[in-house]
């Protein structure tokens, strides 16, 4: 069966969790919402920026100001510039894969490109890129991975995900796709994303066997 290969690419192709949650949290402290780092990790990693503000504003009360995004995307990419690095394991991945392949992130079109280029893995991509800017809903829902499906020319049913959070193991699973979890980035516990059913690799380097086992 020719199958779909769907990549997240924050914590999955590129090691950028790690980064834009630090800066996310310090923009959430700066404007008054009482989580630590950890909690708004857990509670926002994955999510799209849209679903993220509308949560904070209906849990804390807080309103975030119209600029937020667009100053916390800004400080993101600065950071990137001299921090980002490819997921180790990738470029080798993706250079010897013989499935068709495209990316769906809940990161926007601008961040998603500029990842890539630092990281020398838009080649790979180059026109396979879909963002939640394209969806009405965000990761949990399955907007992201179905519209990624429908344009790539796959049924749901013919797609497997490449994931490393828990909201985007659900958009997976609610869009009917087989879902391989990530756990090498670190940001998850292990059980918690073995505990949604899908298969949890601890390096990418696995992924082109289990694939082929597949």
């Amino acid at each position: 069966m020719r199958r779909l290969v769907v990549f997240d690419m924050d914590g999955v192709l590129v090691d950028s969790e790690r980064i834009a949650n630090r800066i996310f949290h310090a923009e959430l402290a700066e404007h008054g919402v009482p989580l630590t780092l950890e909690q708004a990790t857990r509670r926002y990693v994955g999510r799209s920026m849209a679903s993220a503000i509308a949560d904070i504003e209906k849990s804390f009360g807080i309103v975030l100001p119209p600029d937020f995004a667009e100053t916390e995307r800004a400080k993101v990419l600065a950071a990137y510039e001299g921090e980002l690095q490819a997921v180790e394991g990738v470029p080798e991945l993706l250079e010897g894969l013989a499935l068709p392949f495209c990316l769906a992130s809940s990161s926007d079109p601008p961040r998603i490109r500029r990842s890539l280029e630092l990281c020398g893995l838009l080649p790979h991509f180059d026109g396979r890129c879909f963002s939640a800017a394209q969806v009405a809903n965000g990761k949990p829902a399955p907007d992201l991975f179905l519209f990624a499906a429908t344009t790539m020319g796959f049924a749901p049913a013919d797609c497997v995900v490449i994931e490393d959070t828990l909201a985007g193991l659900s958009a997976a699973k609610a869009a009917g796709m087989k879902a391989y979890a990530y756990a090498g980035a670190g940001h998850t516990d292990r059980g918690e994303l073995a505990a949604t059913g899908a298969v949890v690799i601890d390096r990418m380097a696995e992924l082109a066997t289990v694939l082929r086992a597949d």
